[in-house]
């Protein structure tokens, strides 16, 4: 099993969109494509892995994740939320998704949103998330060998690595339990307005 740097270094945490890489012109969604295949490319887990595709972007603006686009080009704001949608993705349905981003879409539609600042403040937030999700990983990791001292096996590292894995997806099942209740009280809001 990998020790905990070699971990974190081949998942490429940095890997993002900031304001600086988003140019100041409007752009066609193979620009968008290409924006985004070059910033994520080192997150991939294999060559034929996507990050972005045509169908996708088209099923984002048919389901209405984001304000329409103008002239077939895709501004900064229409960036911004692709980018946030394929951070949400992950953990996510594309329902949740859209009642989630509704209210910025809202926003920028009708001027009164400042999308750059709020971006701004999302890639902070992220910032500050890898730091904690690299001292939590290493503490986890050490959890896990303290725990597999108390198993006899042969395979000690396979299950090492699989009560990490175990340990890691019920950590992130919590975080989206936790992000869809947010999401069904956006709902509940929404609807006893």
């Amino acid at each position: 099993m990998k020790n905990t740097d070699e971990l974190i270094e081949s998942l490429a945490l940095d890997n993002h969109i900031s304001l600086a890489d988003i140019p100041k012109m409007d752009l066609y969604i193979d620009q968008v494509i290409e924006l985004f295949e070059n910033s994520f490319c080192e997150s991939k887990r294999n060559e034929k892995e996507k990050i972005l595709t045509k169908t996708m972007i088209n099923n984002y603006a048919k389901g209405k994740l984001f304000f329409p686009v103008s002239n077939k080009k895709y501004s900064r704001e229409h960036i911004m939320l692709i980018s946030l949608i394929y951070q949400l993705k992950g953990a996510l349905s594309i329902n949740d998704i859209k009642d989630s981003l509704r209210v910025l879409n809202k926003g920028v539609s009708s001027s009164k949103l400042d999308l750059e600042g709020f971006y701004e403040g999302y890639l902070e937030l992220y910032s500050k998330m890898i730091d904690t999700f690299k001292d939590d990983l290493f503490h986890k990791m050490e959890e896990v060998k303290k725990e597999m001292g108390k198993v006899e096996s042969k395979n000690n590292t396979e299950l090492e690595r699989t009560l990490l894995i175990a340990s890691l997806v019920s950590t992130s099942n919590l975080y989206r339990r936790a992000a869809e209740k947010l999401v069904d009280d956006i709902l509940d809001e929404e609807g006893n307005a």
